[in-house]
């Protein structure tokens, strides 16, 4: 097939004309690099030489043998980069033409190539000193060697004047310039290609969101992509670009996307493990997928132990999945920008052994959240994955949803089922420690099970540190009178201020800590409450937490029965139904100072209700270590 290559268009290339689609021929492909393979071409277009790098996702062109020593091959795309002081092409799309041609023209290649110029692409620090060797077919002739000592770095020699790139005309067969973009994985994105496309399915949108910086006011979204290789990367839209894609974007759809720019990942908001993260512009394409593709999972997956998110860095993002073994009510919050939201607490167990706290916000409340609460209160425990959750460690450890969080109610996966079978086979009556709130530690008594008569009989919680025992009671006596506290609802970062706060005027409070005024405040318990068994009575103090597993409600909703709604009957019912009532109790027992007294304080980390089949294991267990004695 008569071909004729792209004259001086090495020499264009050079001075900066990437945008023409030259034909040019391979003379030698080296393979370098320790860490990484990458290629290196010897570039011809009949008159010059050059190096070349291919990107690293053109490899297989070159391992498939598609493209080797002779073949004529089009550049789709490029850029040229200074190297050590020279230039050196970096081609990131090409096209082959022919596969295997001879050598054309009269090429002038560097020192150090062999018969057939296949070792052209020597190491760039032996350049100096260089022989030139004119080629034609497959024979060389040294023209002699420089006997300066002080040569230059090779540049490529006998480049003639630069001409505009040629039209093709009665230049053999015209080659269409506008290729299709190349479908990449999303691994192989880099911000050196130009025309790429990728085809992924949308695992994750975030809300639409709007901002005000000294620019000016604006909006953006986001949302995740992962494609058949299991490659995940961010997709980020700004202002108008959201008004093209916003409403286009659906989660599980899968679609072909082109021509969006390619920067560093923003880590303090994009968890995924790339280091890119796309922007779409004006001129991106977005093209759903008629066709559903199951070569790319619905979602993906990598679970954490709950036991491993006790070693786990604050506010780093993690997926977790566990079998719900507690949800609380959904109380409100006030945010520090005086908006409102919701806030929910749940608890998950897994094969660890550990349990963890679950804390949900805004519409996963009464989403998600009040799923769970139908499932738990009917008496049956859901197992629930959590993709991107927020670890927090605030008094102990915990995780709670941001905007880029998904909840999965009994997913089907391996990972829920093979968890499911686990609890039901009897994970739920294995004992598990919270990793959470007060974090209680392994080992010697802190595991074994205490009378409140030992608690006094044997001075616990007078020593440095803390003691932590685990109760069997009831509650006798309730306190009443002052069984919350008015709260600062703002938040400070992930987490609620709670700080008390003061009546300003008579509407208003005022935190001294935030230093803001605001309408509502929040009630947190400070429940104080007696609690005895067989061998003595104990007061003990519940917060907020511990407060309202044991009353089954929020501070806000008591307070609002007993203060404004003012129904006596109703709030003394409430209390009289959680007397006498048998719980775990979980106490941390620490001896504080109190003006210049010295007073032992039970403070109640965990209240469970009892379950009776495994509480009979307990005690026949008991008895049966007992006897051997």
């Amino acid at each position: 097939m008569p071909v004729n290559l792209t004259r001086n268009s090495i020499a264009a290339i050079l001075d900066g004309d990437v945008n023409s689609k030259p034909l040019v021929q391979v003379l030698d492909i080296k393979l370098i690099g320790s860490n990484q393979e990458r290629y290196r071409f010897l570039l011809s277009d009949t008159v010059s030489t050059q190096q070349a790098m291919i990107a690293t996702q053109l490899n297989d062109l070159v391992k498939s043998g598609e493209v080797r020593k002779g073949s004529v091959i089009q550049l789709i795309e490029y850029i040229c980069s200074a190297v050590q002081n020279r230039k050196i092409i970096v081609i990131l799309n090409m096209q082959t033409i022919i596969p295997d041609c001879e050598i054309i023209g009269n090429p002038v290649i560097p020192t150090g190539a062999d018969s057939a110029a296949g070792n052209a692409l020597a190491n760039d620090s032996n350049n100096n000193n260089s022989a030139v060797y004119p080629v034609r077919g497959s024979n060389a002739k040294v023209i002699g060697p420089s006997k300066s000592n002080n040569a230059p770095n090779f540049r490529p020699t006998v480049q003639p004047a630069y001409q505009p790139p040629p039209n093709y005309k009665n230049h053999g067969p015209v080659v269409k310039n506008e290729a299709p973009a190349r479908i990449l994985p999303i691994a192989a994105l880099n911000p050196y290609q130009g025309r790429w496309a990728i085809k992924a399915r949308v695992t994750a949108k975030g809300d639409l969101r709007r901002y005000n910086n000294a620019r000016g006011d604006g909006k953006v979204f986001s949302f995740d992509l992962l494609d058949s290789d299991g490659g995940e990367i961010r997709v980020t839209c700004f202002n108008a670009v959201v008004d093209r894609f916003y409403d286009v974007i659906e989660v599980g759809k899968v679609y072909m996307i082109s021509k969006g720019t390619l920067k560093p990942a923003q880590r303090n908001f994009n968890h995924l493990k790339n280091e890119w993260e796309i922007f779409l512009e004006s001129t991106s394409t977005v093209d759903l997928c008629p066709d559903e593709d199951v070569s790319i999972p619905q979602q993906q997956f990598n679970f954490r132990p709950i036991s491993e998110i006790e070693s786990a860095e604050n506010n780093s993002i993690l997926d977790i999945i566990g079998v719900v073994i507690s949800v609380n009510p959904s109380v409100p919050i006030l945010r520090k920008n005086g908006m409102e939201t919701q806030r929910r607490i749940i608890n998950l167990k897994d094969m660890s052994g550990r349990s963890i706290e679950l804390t949900l916000w805004g519409d996963f409340c009464n989403r998600e959240g009040q799923e769970l609460q139908e499932s738990f209160d009917s008496g049956y425990f859901p197992v629930i994955a959590v993709k991107a959750a927020k670890v927090n460690d605030f008094s102990g450890k915990s995780v709670g949803t941001i905007s880029s969080t998904q909840l999965f109610i009994n997913p089907d996966i391996p990972e829920a089922r093979n968890l499911a079978e686990w609890f039901h086979r009897g994970g739920k009556d294995f004992a598990s420690q919270s990793i959470s709130r007060d974090v209680m530690p392994l080992g010697g008594k802190n595991e074994i099970r205490k009378t409140l008569s030992q608690i006094k009989d044997e001075g616990l919680g007078r020593s440095e540190k803390p003691d932590w025992v685990t109760v069997k009671a009831t509650i006798s006596f309730i306190k009443t009178d002052t069984f919350c506290y008015t709260a600062c609802p703002l938040m400070i970062g992930d987490r609620q201020c709670n700080k008390k706060v003061t009546k300003s005027g008579n509407t208003r409070w005022v935190c001294d800590r935030c230093n803001q005024e605001f309408e509502e405040c929040d009630y947190r318990y400070l429940l104080q409450a007696q609690i005895q068994d067989h061998s003595g009575v104990i007061w003990v103090t519940a917060f907020q937490e511990s407060g309202e597993e044991i009353l089954g409600c929020s501070a806000k909703e008591l307070y609002t029965l007993k203060s404004e709604e003012q129904d006596d009957d109703r709030f003394a019912e409430l209390i009289r139904s959680k007397i006498f009532v048998p719980y775990l109790f979980k106490l941390k027992i620490k001896e504080e100072t109190y003006g210049e007294e010295q007073r032992v304080k039970t403070t109640v980390v965990r209240a469970d209700r009892i379950d009776y089949a495994a509480e009979s294991r307990h005690l026949l267990d008991s008895i049966s270590k007992n006897r051997k004695r």
